[in-house]
């Protein structure tokens, strides 16, 4: 319990520092949010008024003692540049990014770890020597290159190669142009493919890696070497003693890599011009929108935070040595 209550101590005081940060570098970084919002040939006076009206004209603290008390009673502020609740733009692009991280977080677990252990237990030296290769040079690859790639051979390469209509896969948006609310599941299926793959991609290939060798460390544990001598079959040993040991160290990777469900897709957004947070977050730091800025930032750290936070707990309930 008290270990518990260090943590979340810890959270806040993390949260506190991370958001008190992007506040003042947004606050003191060149430019004022008030000349991209007026007319060009508004005169100074029209500029203090709406700055007067933003809060912008208020000293920094009390701007600053404004903001984290609206935060604490539940209100993130209104947008700058749409006019709407902040609350309002994370709830709009919220459910993207959950649903491109969430799927290829999961896809590059379940993918990465079968790999792994088929390359730890089953695959020879030849079968996993190239099972390497590739998947460190998947790994290794960066995610530009990867999305040009895909989009060079599923769709402007399926269309000059002639492919037929359902392979040739669209690169830009959720949806059809002029599909709207009508657009049916399997036009949104197939813009969701290539935004997917590079996501999944790189990240199936280095819990491979990671799975790979947890499971081989696991292998060599003496209790493992004991359940072998004592005549148990093969899947029993790898799926009871191996897997269940090698389970810690993947369950640590799995909640340090949790904020990527919201945060790790921003360049994917912004390529495949999906509105998810990411982009949400680059188009607000252009326009100089503080408060969707600030929002998000908080949105991102308390993701980090929850997946410590969620690491530790399944740590502790999987490990028995931590409770004692």
């Amino acid at each position: 319990m008290r270990h518990l209550l260090l943590r979340v101590t810890d959270a806040a005081l993390l949260l506190w520092i991370v958001t008190t940060l992007t506040f003042a570098l947004l606050h003191l970084a060149p430019g004022d949010p008030a000349t991209l919002l007026i007319a060009p040939t508004a005169t100074a006076a029209e500029v203090s008024q709406l700055r007067a009206r933003l809060g912008l004209d208020a000293p920094l603290p009390v701007q600053y003692v404004r903001w984290l008390g609206d935060v604490l009673r539940g209100d993130l502020g209104v947008s700058l540049a749409r006019s709407v609740p902040v609350r309002t733009v994370i709830a709009e692009a919220l459910p993207v990014s959950l649903f491109l991280g969430g799927v290829s977080l999961v896809a590059s677990f379940v993918l990465g770890t079968g790999l792994g252990m088929v390359q730890a237990l089953r695959a020879g030296p030849r079968t996993d020597l190239t099972l390497s290769i590739v998947s460190v040079t998947l790994f290794a690859a960066p995610s530009f290159w990867l999305a040009l790639a895909l989009v060079a051979l599923f769709t402007s390469g399926a269309a000059v190669l002639g492919l037929p209509e359902w392979l040739r896969l669209p690169a830009f948006g959720m949806q059809s142009p002029g599909a709207g609310a009508d657009a049916t599941w399997s036009d949104r299926a197939r813009h969701a493919v290539l935004p997917l793959l590079v996501l999944s991609v790189p990240g199936l290939a280095g819990v491979a890696r990671y799975a790979r060798q947890s499971i081989r460390d696991a292998g060599a544990a003496p209790h493992v070497v004991s359940a072998v001598a004592r005549g148990l079959s093969r899947t029993r040993v790898e799926v009871r003693h191996i897997l269940r040991t090698a389970l810690t160290p993947l369950v640590v990777l799995f909640g340090l890599t949790l904020p990527g469900v919201i945060a790790g897709s921003v360049f994917v957004e912004q390529v495949f011009a999906w509105p998810g947070l990411g982009r949400t977050m680059l188009s607000a730091i252009a326009s100089r929108d503080y408060p969707v800025v600030l929002g998000l930032t908080l949105v991102y750290a308390c993701a980090v935070v929850l997946g410590n936070l969620l690491a530790d707990a399944l740590l502790w309930l999987l490990d028995a040595r931590r409770r004692t």
